[in-house]
């Protein structure tokens, strides 16, 4: 059993830490007081190809196996939660679910201008009343000849008011619950698709969180993707593969709040000599170290077992799970280690806390992750 990555995997670590170390860091607490979105970075990402790490070559992206992309997504995290999840919402559950389920028509017209950073793609699945449960999605798409007609709203959509490609999911049939839902590309700009609110949230404060409403906003019929009736099979497959990228983005959070303490334990001295001599420091850092290596066992593995084309939605759940759990965990422990200082926005482990919460939330509560675990193994 070989735990190394190969020499290609190593390669794009080196690579994107370097990139993240450069252009993400720097701009990560400011745009984090400002909420400012990190149009800049992206456009910069793109040019790197790391927009497109899952679109394949052939339309215009780096075609990257899935270690090399959590690996990614776990460094941009670890220099900047928000601009990792925007990074992993484009990818995962907008190009993802085209190159899978798209007509050739589709992918040739958005998957190049998704890779290249032309478009920025979302995901709109969650409603006021339709979060974990998927089935209770009340957004309407009635055919009208060559079109849909779209009515509803969405709520809490990643990058929902920048985004230039949207897939929404709606129903066609109210009355067939979740076997009754489709999902659709809708662009920016479609007559009828407008913005309500902007969330003013507690982390991932440069990631656009943003209300959608649609009041008979029309589509042509080619914006279907796959088929009437998909819409609940590609959601959960296209969130199995999410939780991949939303796992090495926790993952990303906790190494960067490790990371912090064991610097700041070096630095601060009481008792006249550094903290990280201290017992107590000592195993709270040893106890963090643990659990990230732990976590990102989970999450390559997930990646692994996507790239060997076994299933692998039980241990993207898994990885999933854990690693947005140790997220809090650690940044919690690095917040304490820095003590009063950890409190202020001086430091980078109080907004490491603050972003590490909503991995547990999105992309799947950990309820419903504990869920799909205990759903596979009851199987």
């Amino acid at each position: 059993m070989d735990f190394s990555l190969s020499k290609e995997q190593s390669m794009v670590r080196a690579t994107v830490r370097e990139f993240a170390e450069k252009e993400v860091r720097p701009l990560a607490k400011d745009i984090d007081a400002s909420g400012d979105f990190p149009w800049l970075t992206l456009r910069k990402m793109a040019k790197v190809g790391l927009m497109g790490m899952t679109v394949p070559k052939d339309y215009g992206g780096t075609g990257s196996d899935s270690v090399s992309y959590a690996i990614s997504i776990e460094e941009i995290s670890r220099a900047c939660a928000s601009t990792g999840v925007i990074m992993a919402v484009h990818n995962s559950v907008c190009a993802y679910p085209i190159v899978k389920a798209g007509t050739e028509e589709q992918k040739r017209r958005y998957l190049p201008k998704l890779a290249s950073g032309e478009m920025l793609g979302a995901f709109a699945l969650t409603e006021p009343g339709a979060g974990s449960d998927a089935g209770a999605v009340q957004t309407t798409a009635k055919k009208d000849g060559d079109s849909y007609v779209l009515n509803g709203t969405k709520i809490f959509i990643t990058s929902g008011s920048e985004a230039h490609l949207l897939i929404i999911v709606a129903s066609v049939d109210r009355s067939k619950g979740s076997k009754g839902l489709a999902p659709f590309l809708v662009e920016k700009g479609t007559p009828g698709f407008t913005y309500g609110t902007i969330e003013d949230k507690m982390g991932m404060r440069a990631s656009a969180t943003t209300e959608l409403v649609f009041e008979n906003c029309r589509i042509p019929a080619g914006n279907l993707l796959g088929g009437e009736g998909d819409g609940f099979k590609i959601a959960m497959s296209s969130l199995d593969g999410g939780r991949i990228g939303i796992g090495a983005q926790a993952l990303g959070i906790a190494q960067a709040a490790l990371d912090e303490s064991v610097k700041y334990a070096k630095e601060r001295e009481q008792f006249g000599k550094p903290i990280g001599r201290l017992q107590a420091i000592q195993w709270m850092l040893a106890d963090m170290s643990l659990k990230v290596e732990a976590a990102r066992c989970l999450v390559y593995r997930a990646a692994w077992l996507k790239d060997s084309g076994m299933p692998y939605g039980k241990e993207a759940a898994m990885a999933k799970l854990y690693a947005s759990k140790i997220a809090r965990e650690v940044a919690n422990d690095a917040v304490q280690i820095h003590g009063g200082y950890g409190y202020t926005k001086d430091y980078a482990v109080e907004r490491f806390y603050r972003d590490a919460k909503v991995t547990e939330i999105y992309e799947g509560t950990s309820e419903i992750q504990k869920l799909v675990i205990a759903g596979a193994l009851l199987r």
